[in-house]
């Protein structure tokens, strides 16, 4: 990897995302990111309120606030909560900018140039309640697939079918609840998908060992069903407006589809960020003939199908070499407490409230740690208590403090320099250098669960080592290899800092400074990629050292029956 571009799928607007979204899109695309830049790779990571479409239109009529006004606000709510999550995007733009409106109608033109657009007359619905069209997400139903009784008529989010709410048994207004809805005529403009079946099938086949199964199996689900010609515009004001020198005019007053215009902003966001930081045409060489870049996509699995085929054509169609995604990573459900977290029914744990409980590296520990990437997982108080409790409190925090303070009070909070590395000690390198080897493989991979799984063990390794070194008992008759121990002890803390970083950054920071300053400028802890012999025998003798606060302070069993209580 030369240079390598991170993006996760956009949040919507429509209020505070709740655990899952950040589990399932921008947690992993941001550890991902912070270890990509943690070995030294450039690295670009965009992000994006998705702001059109229905979801923005009823949140601002729900909020009372007009849709430009409400988007406005959301934007700087999520934008600051994501900071307060350690989120580290380059930029965090809004698809409702210039920018992406004009990339948005430059794709446009090329598609319909090339031949790939054409007007339809669809069958839309029409409710009399509310004097208008409504748009597919404004129409609510049962499946004919699945039998969901709340599905949308965009697509089932039970069985993830893309629909036409046309599709939908007992249609009503998402808005008003009403059945009193109609059938009319309305010119639509439609990107012609089933032209690049094969196109797509080709290129699909060619990531078969890069992308995870979830991604492959839905994308080529969609061919093998059939894929169908898709309308990409709507009967809204409050999106990008199709250009007038499309269709001779025709579909004046009419908007791009969201799901059209939303992955567009990936491009946009890029150039809103060279724009902001006076960068000029920088952004193009990130999409642009980016032969040098491996692109990477994050996003739930409900996104996959927009990502590997609409988004895809959309590029392809328009005959210019733009990048491609080179690897997918879709995400399985995050449940709660056996049902689904809701944006809209306002249940689960939302980003905002979690952090009222506990801070955000705990968080971010524990939903990547258990991230839906093979199946679907299930957020419970319980089993979320018992892991932290257990991995952070007990493995590392204990580590991290018993050592410290032991040094403060046996060698004077100095690393000490008494005694040399011996069998015991090179034995635990060498079961380091394994380790640590895996758990970057896994990271280079994206297998967050198993990288997890690898990093507690390599905490866990340290512990076992320091009961055998056990220096509280050797400082009575053989100081030498007490010192030994605590030295050891000390270099593997500054070790998990730096191995910490990508995943839960400001704990990281506490770790290393209370063994070694940073620059208060150092916006990342390099990955030690020397052998662990020398990563594990770094610090300099007399170097003082301090002993952090608890790291991590166990939750008692109180704080489970209350957050039971509280979020029940």
């Amino acid at each position: 990897m030369n240079r390598v571009l991170i993006t996760s799928a956009l949040p919507y607007i429509n209020g505070v995302k709740h655990l899952g979204n950040l589990v399932g899109s921008m947690l992993p695309a941001d550890i991902f990111a912070r270890y990509s830049r943690a070995r030294g790779r450039e690295t670009l990571f965009i992000c994006a309120t998705d702001e059109h479409g229905t979801p923005a239109e009823l949140a601002a009529l729900e909020a009372g606030q007009d849709v430009a006004t409400y988007c406005a606000e959301q934007h700087e709510i999520q934008k600051a909560l994501g900071e307060r999550y350690g989120l580290s995007w380059d930029y965090f733009g809004r698809s409702s900018s210039i920018q992406n409106r004009e990339i948005t109608q430059h794709f446009a033109r090329q598609l319909w140039k090339n031949g790939h657009l054409e007007v339809r007359t669809t069958r839309q619905v029409y409710s009399n309640a509310e004097k208008r069209f409504l748009p597919d997400r404004y129409v609510i139903g049962t499946c004919p697939h699945c039998g969901y009784e709340r599905a949308r008529g965009d697509q089932c989010e039970n069985c993830t079918r893309v629909l036409d709410p046309t599709d939908l048994i007992n249609p009503r207004s998402a808005v008003s609840n009403s059945p009193d809805i109609e059938i009319r005529d309305s010119a639509h403009l439609f990107l012609k998908q089933s032209l690049f079946v094969e196109q797509l099938r080709t290129w699909i086949d060619s990531h078969d060992k890069e992308w995870p199964a979830l991604a492959l199996s839905i994308a080529r689900k969609w061919l093998d069903e059939g894929l169908k010609d898709r309308g990409i515009t709507r009967d809204l004001e409050w999106g990008v407006p199709v250009p007038d020198d499309i269709a001779d005019g025709q579909l004046k007053g009419k908007v791009f589809y969201v799901w059209f215009d939303a992955p567009i902003e990936y491009i946009a966001a890029t150039k809103e960020w060279a724009d902001a930081n006076g960068k000029g045409n920088i952004w193009k060489s990130w999409w642009h003939d980016a032969n040098d870049v491996t692109y990477w996509e994050f996003m739930g699995k409900d996104n996959v199908p927009f990502h590997t085929v609409g988004f895809p054509v959309t590029i392809m169609g328009s005959g210019e070499p733009w990048k491609l995604v080179d690897r997918i990573k879709g995400f399985n459900w995050m449940n709660y407490d056996g049902g689904k977290f809701s944006t809209s029914g306002k249940r689960g744990v939302f980003m905002d409230t979690a952090l009222e409980l506990l801070p955000a590296d705990a968080w971010r520990y524990y939903l990547i740690a258990n991230a839906p990437e093979s199946a679907d997982s299930n957020f419970t108080w319980d089993h979320f208590a018992g892991v932290l409790n257990k991995d952070l409190a007990d493995v590392l925090g204990n580590f991290v403090n018993r050592v410290t303070k032991f040094c403060i009070a046996r060698f004077d909070g100095k690393v000490p320099g008494e005694g040399v590395y011996g069998e015991d000690e090179n034995t635990l390198i060498a079961e380091m250098d394994r380790r640590v080897a895996q758990y970057a493989e896994f990271m280079e991979q994206a297998e967050f669960r198993k990288a997890l799984g690898e990093l507690r063990a390599i905490w866990v390794t340290g512990n076992e080592y320091m009961t055998r070194a056990a220096p509280w008992t050797h400082i009575k008759t053989d100081r030498d290899k007490a010192a030994v121990g605590v030295r050891m002890g000390l270099n593997l803390i500054h070790v998990f800092s730096h191995l910490c970083w990508p995943v839960m950054p400001s704990m990281a920071r506490v770790m290393h400074l209370a063994i070694q300053p940073i620059a208060d400028n150092a916006e990342v802890l390099p990955w030690p990629d020397y052998p662990m012999a020398k990563a594990l025998d770094e610090l300099e003798a007399g170097q003082p050292i301090t002993a952090p606060d608890v790291l991590f302070a166990k939750i008692a069993d109180e704080q489970i029956a209350e957050w039971k209580a509280r979020f029940g």
